[in-house]
This record gives C-alpha cells, structure tokens and sequence, in this order.
C-alpha cells in the first residue's frame, strides 16, 4: 500500500529511464553488504520446498525469476535478488558495447498499467558482462540473454550470438536467445525456420563439445500467429532447444485505454505490462497443448499480480518471469507470488486427502 500511493506516484514524477538508474544505484548501495542482503531476503523470500521446481538440471528455489532488461550488464543481480527472485536473467547483451537508441526511449501507459521501450539492446558488451560475473560470485540462478549488435550486417547474425554464448558459457546457467526484439534493426533474418534452426543447432553443438549442460531457451514474440508457433516448436525440437520463453514485448496497440494521442506521439517500440498478459497466457497455452507438455516453457508478460502468475502456470509454464509488474506492484510482487502459490499448494493437498 506504501508504494502504490505514496512511493510510486513519487517516482513515477520522473522520466522512466532515469528512475531506472536511480533504484539500480539505490539497489546496489543499500544491499552491496552480504549481512544486509540477508536481513532483506528474510522479508522478501519464502523460503518452502514445495516451492522448489527442478528443470533444465537446475534446481529453482521457487518458479518466480526476473526478466532480462533491467540488469542489462550484469551488475546487482546479487543485489536485486533479496526481492525473493529465484533466478534472474540479465542483459540482453552482445558482442559489443552499444549505447541503444536515442533517448527518449521508454515510456509508460499508466492507464494501461504498461511500459513501451525502444532501448535498442543498450550494453556495455559481453566481455564486461562475464567479467562482473566472474567478480561476484552469483547467489542466484542467472540466465544469459544474448543479443546481436545493431550494426551487424544480416550475413553475420549467426556469429554475434556464436561469440556471447562461448564469452558467457562459464559464468550463466543457462541462455536465453533474443531472436524477437522489436526494437532490433537485422534479427529479420532469424525469423527464417531454416536460419533459426541452423543458430540453435550450432549453439546447441557448442554445449555439447563444452560438456557443461547450459540449457538453451528461445524467446518468443506475442505476435506471432498459430502457424508460425507451430513452425517454431518444430524448429525447437528439431534442434533439440531446452525450452521457450513466452513472451517478448508486443508491437501491438490494441484495445489500450491510454489516450490515442499518447500512444501516437509515443511512436515504436515494445509493450510491456498488463495489456500482454492475455496474449501470453494463450501462447504458453497453446504451446503446452500443441506440444503436449513436452517443451517446458518460462511464462512472462502481462504478471501484475499473484493470481496472473498462476493463471499462467495453470496454462503451462513452468516458471515465470516479472518486469513491468515489478515496476508498477512494487518489490513485494515475488513475495505475494510465492505465497499465494503455498496456499493454493496447500489448498490442493487438503482437498486430495479429503478424498
């Protein structure tokens, strides 16, 4: 209640990027100190083993993680862990240092509970990344998120995410190509079955000659129609991919309730928040039928409450991921999210030895 009506609207006076690097230096300041994280964790985490989930070889403390974008560097993910997230996926990253798009490049729909963001995969680069990785010891699972640099010509699209995965192969736990950011100028080629296949088979082959097992998961688009996940399962099986994550931003601006002038003057990019969360839902729905439960997948987009989240595990997910709900329910949304599932674990219990 604090932080909806008296944090938030305080925060929300300011432009969207500059909040952002506000609470990332907040974050690393209060929390830099292991006793503090501590301390912090103890009001934010709950910790149950019935929480636990077991996928990909890795054993997850709970099903709730946070979504790439916000750590972008591999920076405070220690830090930002004290929220209660049992993993936390950072960059995206790529081969090279890149300052993104122009400012300004991300706004917010507040009647729509929503972000839009063009951030053009802004990164200090890979090499940086896995060296604070290397720095500081991770106390929670970390996903790499790779991307390709904006200049890099279509032909060797391939080999920006050849040389993220092999830089951060020691320092992640598993990887999360971004073939379907809306903001990327060149990922058209990867929208091809054929090349995108051919990108996952060779990662997938790199894995297997470093013989560590860092599971290989491809995020997905909300916009894509029933064909074209349809392709995309096949192409995940056929290179033997450890699973999907559904979804990315939208391009999308149906049915918002942010004033159409807003929206216009805004321009592109990706939309985030709770306008995404039916959308989501549905593909990790029909990915878990047309697959028949065989592709695990991580559910994100659209989670602004406890019951959002369950509603997508319901639908299929294994696990999923926050973001923009973080922004908007405020740092106790991991901790709302964990309990509500204990109860309805709970709930479930009692009922079957009613029986």
């Amino acid at each position: 209640m604090i932080y909806r009506y008296v944090i938030r609207p305080l925060l929300f006076l300011f432009p969207p990027e500059k909040i952002h690097d506000f609470a990332v230096l907040a974050v690393k300041k209060l929390f830099g100190l292991r006793f503090i994280r501590r301390l912090a964790r103890k009001f934010f985490y709950v910790a149950d083993s019935k929480l636990e989930r077991n996928l990909f070889g890795l054993k997850f403390s709970s099903p709730v993680g946070f979504a790439a974008g916000f750590d972008k560097n591999a920076e405070f993910y220690n830090e930002f862990s004290v929220f209660g997230f049992s993993f936390i996926e950072i960059g995206t990253v790529t081969p090279k240092a890149q300052p993104g798009n122009p400012r300004p490049r991300s706004f917010r729909f507040r009647a729509d509970q929503a972000l839009v963001n063009r951030m053009g995969f802004n990164n200090k680069g890979v090499l940086n990344a896995a060296q604070n990785l290397k720095q500081k010891q991770p106390e929670v699972i970390i996903g790499g998120n790779i991307g390709k640099n904006t200049l890099t010509p279509d032909e060797e699209t391939v080999g920006d995410y050849i040389k993220c995965f092999e830089i951060l192969y020691d320092h992640v736990d598993y990887f999360a190509v971004n073939v379907s950011c809306p903001n990327i100028g060149g990922i058209t080629k990867l929208q091809d079955m054929a090349e995108l296949e051919k990108l996952l088979k060779t990662l997938k082959n790199i894995d297997y000659q470093r013989g560590k097992k860092r599971p290989v998961l491809l995020k997905i688009s909300p916009d894509l129609n029933h064909g074209q996940i349809d392709e995309i399962i096949e192409v995940v099986r056929e290179s033997g991919t450890d699973g999907i994550i559904a979804t990315n931003t939208t391009v999308s601006r149906k049915n918002l309730r942010t004033n159409k002038k807003v929206i216009e003057k805004t321009g592109s990019g990706g939309l985030s928040g709770k306008p995404l969360k039916d959308r989501s839902t549905e593909i990790i729905r029909y990915i878990a039928e047309k697959s028949g439960k065989t592709i695990p997948v991580i559910g994100v987009g659209g989670i602004m409450t406890p019951a959002d989240a369950i509603e997508k595990l319901d639908a299929g997910a294994s696990l999923v991921q926050v973001y923009t709900g973080f922004i908007y329910s405020g740092p106790s949304l991991a901790k709302r999210i964990n309990k509500e599932l204990l109860k309805n674990i709970d709930k479930k219990h009692a009922q079957k030895d009613a029986f």
